[in-house]
């Protein structure tokens, strides 16, 4: 099967040509390169000639060279290839004995198509922020850790670090509180990558808008015939995450008997599937986050009090973005960074007038708008930096001056105050203001002339 190169490169093995071309069918719609093999042969000569990220294989391949014989090869040759295993029930404790050994995870026949393209959603996302590591980690003598997205010199974020690096390797559930948008899975990220479970699963959850049924068995699993719908057995969250970490967003919109159900599996470190009267010892890292105020959510006995303090092991609050601008510029190139490496676009940085207007906006969605805001930049400019045409209009069409005061601002005053004040940064330097704001100098000229000034 052939699709055209983009990022991931993912491998789909199975000696039966219609299984693999439907499990390489399913996850067509991936930013990645799919290549579809049907024997264990025809796989490591892939593996040893090409840079694989994700190997999707049947345990089973009718030869010599079955699944796990793959898994010691993908791992020989990169230790970085995820590889996810598929089996038919009878092989679940090879399976599991393979995930010790260095697999990322198993699917049981018949596969479940939303569970196939998550699993392989969240490897490249590991991948890609192990690649990400690799490219920012910082020179000899300074700090070593790592803070995916969550970075600035704000006093209250720097005091937040230091708590970081104290709690990231501590087997200590964490709360992370603070409005919509400012950066909790990107601290809960930062905290599993930074702990003793970083080579262990890390899946999030965001429990607003779930039902009590769904929440369960997002949560816990389910077996086969457990409710309507339920065609096979499905693992839970906590026994996918097993010696991980699990990210429980919006923690404070869990129904009330959910909440019930997760104290006791936080405090017996047991789940039990829906239907299943088979319980499963789980050992799995908490981290919980919340825009609710839980204290007055247990007043309105809306929130357990036995729950928040089991999940309030150590408690950050995340200041908004506007409290903290003076970070925008680090956030902006840091995002840049990211949106690169995950679209493989050219971009280089940002010019200084672009930057001028990002740091001066009010960001009310927070961090989340600003990554949004500049990976939409990314993907859009055909040139090596961001500048001021390649903002979004709903950032470009509200700006927060310096002064505080609000005004409606339209493009072309936007362009105008820009090349205004990069005129007076390089002194009147045509040739300079033109590199800094990312258009040729004939250009500049005529919009000098256009806006008289």
């Amino acid at each position: 099967m052939t699709v055209p190169e983009k990022n991931a490169v993912i491998l789909v093995v199975d000696d039966e040509h219609e299984h693999a071309d439907g499990i390489a069918e399913a996850l067509d719609k991936l930013s990645a390169r799919i290549i579809t093999v049907y024997n264990g042969t025809d796989a490591l000569e892939i593996l040893r000639n090409e840079k694989v990220d994700v190997v999707i294989t049947d345990l089973k391949l009718g030869g010599d060279i079955d699944g796990l014989k793959l898994l010691a090869e993908a791992k020989k040759h990169d230790g970085g290839t995820e590889v996810i295993l598929i089996t038919a029930y009878g092989t679940i404790e090879t399976c599991k004995e393979a995930i010790r050994q260095g697999a990322y995870d198993y699917l049981v026949k018949p596969i479940d198509v939303d569970q196939l393209r998550g699993l392989v959603r969240e490897a490249c996302r590991k991948i890609s922020i192990a690649r990400l590591r690799a490219k920012i980690t910082p020179s000899e003598g300074e700090d070593q850790f790592i803070f995916d997205g969550v970075r600035g010199t704000n006093q209250a974020m720097q005091r937040i670090f230091g708590v970081l690096k104290r709690v990231a390797p501590a087997n200590i559930s964490v709360l992370i509180e603070g409005p919509s948008g400012t950066g909790k899975e990107l601290l809960a990220r930062a905290i599993h990558y930074n702990s003793p479970r970083h080579d262990k699963p890390y899946r999030p959850l965001n429990c607003a808008g779930l039902s009590e049924t769904l929440l369960e068995s997002e949560l816990f699993g389910h077996v086969k015939g457990a409710f309507t719908g339920a065609a096979t057995d499905r693992k839970g969250l906590f026994e996918i995450v097993d010696k991980g970490t699990l990210f429980l967003d919006e923690i404070g919109d869990m129904p009330l008997t959910m909440q019930a159900k997760l104290l006791r599996v936080i405090e017996d470190g047991v789940v039990m599937p829906v239907g299943s009267n088979k319980p499963i010892v789980v050992d799995v890292r908490l981290i919980s986050a919340t825009n609710h105020d839980l204290t007055k959510l247990i007043e309105e006995k809306k929130f357990r009090q036995d729950l928040y303090f089991r999940i309030k092991g150590v408690s950050i609050t995340l200041p908004a973005l506007k409290d903290r601008a003076e970070d925008i510029p680090a956030l902006t190139e840091f995002f840049i960074k990211e949106a690169v490496a995950e679209t493989g676009s050219k971009v280089t940085g940002i010019t200084e007038a672009a930057q001028e207007i990002l740091n001066h906006y009010s960001w009310p969605g927070n961090i989340r708008q600003l990554r949004n805001c500049i990976k939409t930049m990314v993907v859009m400019c055909d040139r090596d930096k961001l500048d001021v045409r390649d903002i979004p209009p709903d950032i470009y069409h509200v700006r927060q001056l310096a002064s505080g005061a609000k005004s409606e601002v339209s493009l072309n005053e936007i362009e105008k105050q820009a090349i205004i004040e990069t005129l007076a940064k390089t002194g009147n330097n045509r040739k300079k203001a033109a590199e800094m704001l990312g258009i040729g100098e004939r250009t500049l000229y005529r919009k000098i002339k256009e806006y008289n000034l």
